[in-house]
């Protein structure tokens, strides 16, 4: 059995990137474009996702419109900004520094959606950043940027002069110069134009002070959010564009392909032709992404809401052959189309999950990798609505067997009978209902084995020689460990100090930080509404 370890390459990659190439290229169709299509034959390219033109973009110049807007506008107030944010943007604003809020949390606001967390951009050094709080520390090499830690709360800064000294700019883009501005909206300006995505790319200053002495005793927060680069239009438009242009934006950074497609699946975005041909264009380069980053990228999609949505972007645009060649290929062989809107049993699973969490309410990854090992397993040999019934209680209370089998038998709601992981009812005597909860359970064990297995991996597409080839793993030996845990007590037998969960309410805290207690809690719950959903009699 092979896992990954640490952050080092999880891949064997058989392509080699040449970005300086790429840089002199407009347009770029790699080998695994022309294989998305041939596994989808008659789909191809999904044009109902891509919403307009490529406003903004006129061959390889930039240009952007810069507006000012009234936070007031958007209903936006002091207290949707979390505390702990707030005293860092206190601490820094009293030292003399401007303070803004920018990015994803500032498109959230807008949106009147809680943020995941909130970013904050200061003219001050990191240096100085240190020296105004007391629990502060600097990360990153590349791009280096402090977590002031408050409380149990961490908040990121980042600093002007850090983004201007680290970001590398092709000489072949031409940026639209802005005349009649101060030295500050052309700092802003050049900041924003560093970001990825054009609703990403805000600024929101939280302050407008009547004077120097308002500001050391009250600060009253202002209404000002400040667009360069068209984010308000293309969020009034639900569209994902890159701020550069796409074929460029890309390759410098191939991980805003998986960030383009979580915020599109979390949000219901579509995207502009321009940035959707791209990612479809570019979609092997995310191989050469370390293993720590494609686990942090599919945490993000799969565990904070919205995971059925970015598996069906992840399929759409050629990129799920790639990331999870295993599911890919059920899609396939299930006849799922690149733009169906039909669903299945994995879909299922993890809509049912989303309904549970949000990107304030994540769970650990421990559960969506149990998730996927359990339907593997299931898809392996279809099992009993009633065996996969009484293995899920057996999970949820800690592996007493006779318990579980007990209230699965009195389950009386009907079950879903279009999934073809289940199989007929076959009226099963207690011995050989237990015996193939057992038989579930080892298999579900080696369903994780094989989801780190780099040559199982890579033989998962093998029916179809024209999908491109991955053996990409990016589950780590902790989580793979992690994610046994929950299965465990099925086959070793109910565990002496395990206190089964008590009550519908689930506890997010614990649900986080990967408790077997909570993670067991909502793995039950989520397969109990896939296979025996509340509606289905009013379906």
């Amino acid at each position: 059995m092979a896992i990954g370890f640490g952050l080092g390459y999880s891949c064997h990659t058989h392509f080699r990137l040449n970005s300086s190439l790429f840089r002199r290229v407009s347009s770029v169709r790699l080998t695994c474009a022309a294989a998305i299509e041939t596994v989808d034959g008659s789909d191809g390219f999904n044009t109902d996702h891509v919403n307009g033109s490529e406003g903004g973009v006129e061959g390889r110049k930039v240009t952007s419109e810069w507006k000012k807007f009234s936070s007031k506008e958007f209903g936006i107030t002091n207290s949707m900004i979390a505390k702990s944010t707030r005293i860092v943007l206190n601490g820094l604003k009293r030292k003399g520094f401007d303070v803004y809020l920018v990015g994803g949390c500032v498109r959230d606001l807008i949106l009147k959606r809680t943020p995941k967390d909130f970013d904050v951009l200061t003219t001050a050094e990191l240096k100085e950043v240190m020296k105004a709080f007391s629990w502060c520390e600097i990360v990153g090499k590349r791009f280096p940027i402090c977590h002031v830690h408050i409380g149990d709360d961490v908040v990121e800064v980042s600093s002007f002069s850090t983004s201007a000294r680290n970001r590398s700019v092709d000489p072949t883009l031409v940026f639209q110069q802005h005349d009649g501005h101060d030295e500050k909206d052309q700092n802003r300006w050049r900041n924003c134009m560093q970001r990825d995505l054009t609703i990403n790319g805000f600024l929101l200053w939280p302050w407008e002070p009547k004077s120097s002495m308002a500001l050391l005793m009250f600060d009253p927060y202002a209404n000002t959010i400040y667009d360069y680069v068209g984010g308000i239009k293309d969020i009034k438009k639900a569209k994902v564009r890159t701020i550069l242009p796409a074929s460029f934006s890309l390759v410098e950074d191939c991980a805003r392909i998986l960030r383009a497609i979580r915020i599109a699946a979390r949000l219901g975005f579509g995207f502009s032709r321009e940035t959707a041909r791209a990612i479809k264009h570019l979609a092997h380069s995310v191989l050469h992404l370390d293993m720590g980053r494609h686990l942090m990228e599919m945490n993000y999609m799969l565990a904070y809401g919205s995971a059925e949505p970015s598996l069906r972007l992840l399929w759409r645009f050629g990129l799920l052959e790639l990331l999870l060649p295993i599911q890919a290929a059920y899609f396939v062989c299930d006849g799922l189309r690149r733009r169906d809107k039909k669903s299945n049993m994995l879909l299922s699973l993890f809509s049912n999950l989303d309904k549970l969490l949000a990107p304030d309410r994540p769970c650990h990854s421990s559960l969506w990798v149990a998730i996927l090992a359990f339907h593997m397993a299931v898809l392996d040999k279809p099992r009993e609505p009633l065996v996969v019934a009484a293995f899920s209680l057996a999970v949820h209370n800690g592996g007493d067997m006779e318990e579980a089998i007990s209230i699965a038998r009195k389950i009386s709601k009907p079950h879903v009978t279009t999934y073809r992981e289940l199989s007929e009812p076959a009226n099963l005597e207690h011995k050989a209902l237990k015996k193939e909860v057992l038989e579930l359970g080892s298999s579900v064990n080696k369903a994780l084995s094989d989801m780190t297995d780099t040559y199982y991996v890579s033989r998962a597409m093998s029916s179809y020689p024209k999908a491109p080839y991955s053996d990409l793993v990016f589950v780590s030996l902790h989580l793979y460990l992690k994610a046994l845990k929950i299965f465990e007590c099925v086959n070793q037998g109910k565990e002496a100090r395990f206190v089964p969960k008590q009550g519908g309410n689930i506890n997010y805290e614990l649900l986080a930080i990967g408790s077997v207690q909570e993670v067991r809690h909502v793995f039950a719950r989520v397969v109990f509404d896939t296979v025996f959903p509340l509606d289905l009699g009013e379906t």
